[in-house]
């Protein structure tokens, strides 16, 4: 062949891949630019984001601090408290339980869960993955963030177990982290091993993710972040003056997740946050029909939509169906949003507590897969 074909030839090659490698590029500048609008509108010391199309993961970043006190970086391996997205985890583990025929979903929770007292009516573990059981939430900002450490999930459940159902299963719709710590003493009870080990054998290993357990308190985790708030008013009594500034960083209250593994007490990073959404949309972790199940929307027993499935939010995006879970807690704000069409999906994870962070990653997805 003649050099001047070959010249040609490659040419040719460049002008194809020009285009892909600009549109990369410019992907790239706009998701940076998302997260850093949101980065300085909240001041957020440390953020990390994982960015997934096509069920495989393209994107992947670090911003800021993770330990501001000694000037430690952000990274992509750095872990952050997943705070709720937990729900989501727990709620694919006992539903694989069910599909292998260990769990009745429709069964009373006591079945598994004896030290749970009867109630006045039947609690079934399909209304609590559906936020329909009428188990109590918090009552108050300090039992949201208690310090009190606890060494199983049948000792967490003291907490809450005597207190009556609020209202009859199924009739309305109470978004309850005390719930979901029910099912995971349901999951030991019908599983016969602990809830970590079952979790790590059903939905953490087979998706892949390495770098998700428990946020135990005492455990010395590598590359966990410390946790932060910014004071907004009214600011609380037991502050010094001098601290009483709005807007000022401040480390965030001590909390002991351990009274809330299954319901909020994990540790992971948006990586494999996006290997756990991918692996469920991929049918790794459950069956098509299952995932069918948990990701459509459940109702009350009046027919109306409560917009959250079987431990994931579930709604719509133009013609798109969403499917999502946020997250937050002392120290951490967390969103997993994801396009199962397309399998995209974003995961933003910071150490800043009450920051909204579902309208940037609902940004980044439409960027990532436009309609």
């Amino acid at each position: 062949m003649a050099p001047s074909s070959l010249a040609i030839i490659g040419l040719c090659l460049i002008s194809v891949q020009l285009p892909a490698l600009a549109d990369e590029a410019r992907l790239t500048d706009q998701i940076r630019e998302t997260i850093s609008k949101t980065i300085d509108r909240e001041g957020i010391p440390g953020l990390s984001l994982a960015v997934a199309k096509d069920n495989r993961i393209i994107y992947s970043r670090a911003f800021g601090l993770a330990d501001v006190e000694n000037d430690v970086s952000v990274t992509t391996e750095t872990r952050f408290r997943t705070a709720s997205i937990a729900k989501s985890m727990t709620a694919t583990l006992i539903l694989k339980l069910s599909e292998d025929g260990l769990l009745d979903l429709d069964e009373g929770v006591q079945k598994y869960v004896p030290q749970y007292p009867d109630k006045k009516w039947k609690v079934t573990s399909r209304q609590v993955l559906g936020h329909l059981g009428g188990i109590r939430h918090y009552k108050s900002k300090s039992e949201a963030s208690s310090t009190e450490y606890f060494n199983s999930l049948k000792a967490a459940l003291r907490t809450f177990a005597d207190d009556p159902l609020l209202h009859e299963p199924g009739t309305k719709f109470r978004y309850s982290s005390f719930g979901y710590n029910l099912l995971g003493s349901v999951a030991e009870g019908a599983g016969k091993k602990d809830f970590m080990t079952l979790l790590n054998k059903h939905v953490l290993t087979p998706a892949g993710m390495t770098q998700t357990e428990s946020d135990d308190h005492f455990r010395i985790i590598k590359r966990r972040a410390r946790g932060y708030i910014r004071l907004a008013q009214p600011v609380h009594q037991i502050l010094s003056d001098s601290n009483k500034v709005q807007g000022r960083l401040l480390n965030a209250a001590l909390h002991d997740t351990s009274m809330k593994i299954p319901g909020g007490g994990l540790v992971s990073t948006p990586e494999d946050l996006v290997r756990f959404a991918i692996a469920v949309n991929t049918h790794k972790l459950l069956k098509d029909e299952t995932v069918g199940m948990m990701w459509t929307a459940q109702q009350t027993d009046d027919g109306k939509s409560t917009g959250y499935g079987l431990g994931w939010g579930v709604g719509n995006s133009g013609s798109r169906k969403t499917v999502s879970h946020s997250g937050g807690q002392s120290g951490t704000s967390t969103m997993l949003h994801m396009l199962p069409d397309s399998g995209t999906c974003v995961v933003i994870m910071c150490n800043l507590q009450g920051v909204k962070l579902r309208a940037a990653a609902a940004e980044i997805a439409k960027l990532v897969s436009p309609e």
